[in-house]
């Protein structure tokens, strides 16, 4: 494309264009019309230099062009009580059932991980005489040793605000991570899984795993299914980098950050109910079948929620995105 020639076939429109968005408020009916189309043309304008030109300076005059013009056209909203009842029935659900095929194997796969690294630590005394001295190994697993006490150690109130503050950054940083071609999420996962698989191993050794297991699947089933569920989005995420399909890379990379977004303050939320659990029930005196239980109901209701609202919103096409007009314009892609 002469880049010249296309300029000056078009500069005539663009800056129409301009005066139209100076006069602001004062437009007749036709004129607002002619906005719209000249609006529409210069959005097409922009995709089409930005694909075959790099003229820093006529891109950045379209591209504020474009962005004025959307503003007039669309106008602004406030988020209001409605928008975030939407967010929680329909928009949340809906991203966290789109992404199954992403987060579903990353449990199936890291449970299994977890499993193994607890039987190989578990049946390896010199594993374990690598992880610290016996007396410490002792203090850590005997009954009312640190893996017992460390869920009361502190206030129920001010533990479980410490726990979810924690557990919501590994999962915002599973999410802001993927975009880094996914590595620095399935090294946190990686983390996580270690982690569990000493307990796992070191409390089996000393034949403490139903204390143990009493201990964590009460809060941990809804914990760490939401931080797979992070894991499988920030993977989804640096996939958009890797290969984005038909889309262009950053319009790719920006439904999936935007997703994500909502996603970081749905799991948050799932994220502060594990973690009241984990503070008010798991050092409870309540029987370990009963903490058990509230755990696996609270795991349910999760499933339901995204598998039954969450599943009826994406089939009615939610996508976890933003509603179209609240969302940058998105320039046509030149053949």
């Amino acid at each position: 494309m002469d880049l010249d020639v296309f300029v000056t076939a078009h500069r005539t429109e663009w800056d129409r264009l301009e005066h139209l968005l100076r006069r602001g408020r004062h437009l007749t009916g036709a004129e607002a019309d002619e906005l719209v189309v000249l609006y529409q043309r210069t959005a097409t304008h922009l995709s089409l230099i930005q694909s075959s030109s790099s003229d820093p300076l006529l891109t950045g005059r379209l591209t504020q062009l474009v962005a004025r013009a959307r503003s007039t056209v669309t106008g602004t909203r406030k988020a209001s009580w409605r928008d975030a009842a939407r967010f929680l029935t329909a928009g949340f659900p809906a991203a966290v059932y789109r992404s199954r095929h992403w987060w579903v194997p990353i449990a199936v796969l890291s449970t299994v991980v977890a499993a193994l690294l607890g039987w190989w630590i578990g049946t390896h005394p010199e594993v374990q005489a690598a992880i610290a001295a016996p007396e410490d190994l002792r203090a850590m697993t005997r009954p009312g040793g640190e893996y017992e006490t460390y869920y009361s150690s502190h206030p129920a109130a001010s533990f479980a605000a410490q726990v979810w503050t924690n557990n919501a950054q590994a999962a915002a940083l599973c999410l802001v991570l993927g975009a880094f071609l996914c590595i620095p999420v399935i090294w946190i996962l990686f983390l996580n899984m270690l982690n569990l698989g000493v307990g796992i191993g070191l409390m089996s050794s000393a034949g403490r795993l139903d204390v143990f297991l009493g201990l964590v699947l009460p809060h941990g089933l809804l914990e760490l299914t939401a931080v797979f569920v992070a894991a499988g989005t920030g993977l989804r995420l640096g996939w958009a980098v890797i290969d984005p399909g038909p889309l262009s890379r950053r319009t790719a990379l920006a439904q999936q950050g935007r997703a994500a977004l909502g996603m970081a303050i749905g799991l948050a939320l799932v994220l502060f109910v594990s973690g009241l659990i984990e503070g008010f029930v798991t050092p409870s005196g309540l029987p370990t079948w009963a903490r058990i239980t509230i755990g696996v109901v609270a795991e349910l209701a999760f499933l339901a929620y995204v598998y039954i609202l969450g599943g009826r919103a994406a089939r009615a096409g939610d996508t976890g995105d933003l509603a179209s007009v609240e969302r940058s314009a998105e320039l046509p892609t030149a053949a």
